[in-house]
């Protein structure tokens, strides 16, 4: 999905979501006469579930709009958790804002709101950080769960910090010009911090951008398994492979294995390069009776280009159209690359086929 839509989406979710919080609050205090004496202990409850399970279902929809079955599916156990957190958090902030807000402590009104922003908004964060390790097989890496958790901590912090302290400008200077509009502070005020998580959200849980590559068609074929005569070990093993030794190359789903069979996805590394051949030992894939060396990807800053041998070029397809030319090709999401063992449409030609994602491949989504 285009990264500027899945913005505005989340800032719409950061809109809406406080403000369904605040309306079931208030079924609470004013229609049900529940705790009229201390709002925050309702209102801040409602209001963090509301933002925890919103930008929770909206990561979730927008990860994979066109599953939405499967999506109401796998979402219940990251729901119940985003609700149990939002509660907690809700009413830690609730319960410290209204223990600060007595007249004895004189706390400024101003610091006891910024303390329950605060509050609201990174729970908020630790919510969504921590759900997404039930609703994705990537956060089984334990590297990207922890940089993801951190940085949705980190990020809600700052944009607590700063709804806080933009709230609290406006609030001083369209208080004189607009009066009355301390009737509708609150929305207000949980709005812009919710469009300001929103905004943070959309950056912290957009796809990483490690590429990968899955295997298709061609990869159900392994070919035989050569011994050495009187030796009781394989000492060649002819079938597509990842070499593990440079510790370049690993499988999503699979850390241990390392043959390559249909449905598999690899992790590619995000700078450098690999090469793929047939050379037992060199190649980074290896894929039996092709050249020895016929093709190369590159990595940069969220571009791969895939480089052919020279002398290979006519054995290699991409999205179905043979190359002309051992020019480098930009790869793109969702590209198939085709490599043939001989020249294309020859006699007896095999071929292996990956399908080029340009973002983390998650087997749930």
């Amino acid at each position: 999905m285009n990264s500027l839509v899945r913005t505005y989406l989340y800032l719409i979710s950061g809109l809406v979501s406080p403000l369904i919080g605040w309306n079931i609050a208030h079924i609470f205090l004013t229609d049900l006469g529940w705790l009229n004496e201390y709002p925050e202990i309702i209102l801040f409850p409602c209001i963090a579930v509301s933002l925890s399970v919103g930008m929770l279902l909206t990561e979730i929809f927008i990860s994979s709009p066109t599953r939405i079955k499967l999506n109401l599916r796998t979402a219940k156990i990251p729901v119940l958790m985003a609700i149990g957190l939002g509660l907690s958090s809700g009413l830690v902030a609730g319960i410290i804002s209204q223990i600060l807000f007595f007249p004895a402590l004189r706390v400024s009104p101003i610091l006891v709101r910024v303390i329950g922003w605060l509050l609201i908004g990174t729970f908020t964060g630790l919510s969504e950080g921590f759900t997404w390790y039930w609703r994705s097989s990537e956060a089984g890496n334990s590297e990207r769960f922890q940089k993801r958790a951190i940085a949705s901590f980190c990020g809600a912090l700052a944009a607590s910090l700063a709804a806080a302290i933009l709230f609290e400008s406006l609030r001083r200077t369209l208080g004189n010009l607009l009066p009355g509009l301390e009737n509708f502070e609150d929305p207000v005020g949980f709005a812009l911090l919710g469009m300001l998580l929103g905004f943070v959200f959309s950056c912290t849980s957009s796809p990483s951008y490690q590429v990968a590559l899955r295997a298709g068609a061609g990869f159900e074929y392994t070919g035989e398994r050569i011994f050495d005569a009187g030796m009781e070990e394989e000492a060649d093993l002819q079938y597509p492979s990842i070499n593990k030794d440079r510790k370049l190359l690993s499988f999503i789903s699979d850390g241990e294995a390392d043959e390559i069979e249909e449905g598999l996805s690899i992790r590619l590394p995000s700078k450098g390069q690999i090469s793929i051949g047939s050379a037992p030992g060199e190649s980074n894939i290896y894929l039996p009776n092709v050249p020895p060396h016929i093709a190369d990807l590159k990595f940069k800053s969220r571009e791969t280009l895939l480089s052919p041998n020279l002398q290979c070029f006519r054995m290699i397809e991409v999205n179905g159209q043979k190359l002309d030319s051992s020019k480098s090709v930009q790869l793109k999401h969702n590209y198939i690359i085709t490599f043939y063992t001989k020249e294309i449409h020859s006699d007896e030609s095999k071929f292996y086929r990956f399908v080029y994602y340009n973002r983390f491949f998650d087997p749930q989504a």
